[in-house]
């Protein structure tokens, strides 16, 4: 936030907004899905999988019946109409994995709420797009505005899963073959490169209307070429590309910071303070009702919450998507969204941050 055009502006809004910096940031999202990817091996998650799915369902569920529940009876008592109410739930459903995945990288966290956490991340960003659009197209048929077309949503969620599956297969045979580091990175930086391109100009000239998601990307062409290859080759892969990985997270999590205005914290009012609650108990005791019935370890239970907090990037996303459908219709309906979120975002991003470290602390996997 220090480093953007609301401070010091080391990073002007014109730098934010040019399309070169744009593509190195799509290369640095996708490069940091290999983190998540390579850990989505099936013969691992095969006997967890039932319950992953169980746990992320709930905490999604919650988070958006109670966010949602709570800004209807808010907005009940205001006198703003209730279709609204359901428009914060599905931007309360965005996890940026970002800043948790930089704790688990700089403390090298491991046990039960890190192995969770890792696949999960994926699930609830494929989730939260399908629930947030579907949501979106409803509400822009509310106040007849223009909306995301129906038919496009499962295109957002599967079509960069079909971009990584396509330069992860060869990917993989060519590593599969390939044993010293120079050519291994090669691939690897060539088929992410490869990767970023296909879907930069689906983006650009097909699919114009919508942003794919180029983590999820990253993500499917590593768990593609993970699959593919022995334990040792793997882990020494991983090793190899290590660098390269956590510049790739840096860059991202400054790009989520950059654009925040620190200013809105002071000026954040009842819906910011009803907005950051009422998702942080959506989230935990989502987590946590899943992970109990699903019989998982106590410390999953206890813990796993407070790492899904944080959501700044994504949220803000979703909320510019959001405020373009209500801005002609309802402006003052979008100001309430995008001043609501901004300082959310801010304030939230702060407190997030701590509060996912102290739950791989309070489990243990912080040594």
């Amino acid at each position: 936030m220090i480093f953007g055009p609301h401070a010091l502006q080391l990073l002007p809004q014109s730098l934010l907004e040019a399309g070169w910096y744009k593509q190195i940031i799509s290369w640095m999202q996708c490069a940091f899905g290999l983190m998540l990817g390579t850990e989505l091996i099936w013969k691992k998650i095969r006997t967890s999988g039932k319950a992953l799915v169980i746990t992320t369902l709930a905490q999604l569920l919650g988070t958006f019946t109670l966010v949602s529940l709570t800004f209807a009876a808010v907005f009940a008592a205001a006198g703003i109409p209730l279709y609204l109410a359901p428009a914060f739930g599905g931007i309360a459903l965005a996890t940026a994995p970002a800043p948790a995945l930089s704790i688990v990288q700089e403390f090298h966290t491991k046990g039960p709420v890190t192995d969770t956490l890792l696949p999960m991340a994926v699930l609830d960003d494929i989730m939260g797009i399908a629930v947030f659009f579907t949501v979106n197209s409803f509400i822009a048929r509310a106040v007849s505005g223009g909306a995301v077309p129906l038919y496009m949503i499962p295109v957002m969620i599967f079509l960069p899963i079909l971009i990584g599956i396509a330069t992860g297969f060869p990917a993989g045979l060519l590593l599969k073959k390939t044993k010293c580091r120079g050519s291994v990175l090669g691939v690897l930086l060539a088929g992410i490169t490869l990767t970023m391109g296909a879907g930069t100009l689906l983006n650009q000239y097909v699919f114009t209307g919508i942003t794919l998601n180029y983590m999820l990307m990253g993500v499917s062409f590593s768990a593609v070429f993970s699959n593919m290859l022995e334990d040792a080759q793997l882990q020494q892969l991983e090793s190899w590309f290590h660098p390269f990985l956590a510049v790739s997270l840096l860059a991202a999590i400054v790009d989520l910071g950059a654009p925040l205005d620190y200013h809105l914290i002071f000026g954040a009012g009842l819906y910011t303070f009803v907005y950051i609650t009422a998702r942080f108990c959506g989230k935990y005791f989502g987590a946590r009702f899943g992970a109990k019935a699903c019989g998982m370890p106590e410390t999953v239970q206890k813990y796993l919450g407070l790492t899904l907090l944080p959501h700044s990037g994504v949220s803000l996303v979703f909320t510019s998507i959001l405020c373009s459908v209500l801005a002609a219709p309802q402006p003052v309906l979008a100001e309430i969204v995008q001043g609501t979120i901004a300082a959310a975002a801010v304030i939230n991003e702060i407190i997030a941050v701590i509060a996912a470290k102290k739950g791989f602390s309070l489990a243990g996997e912080i040594h």
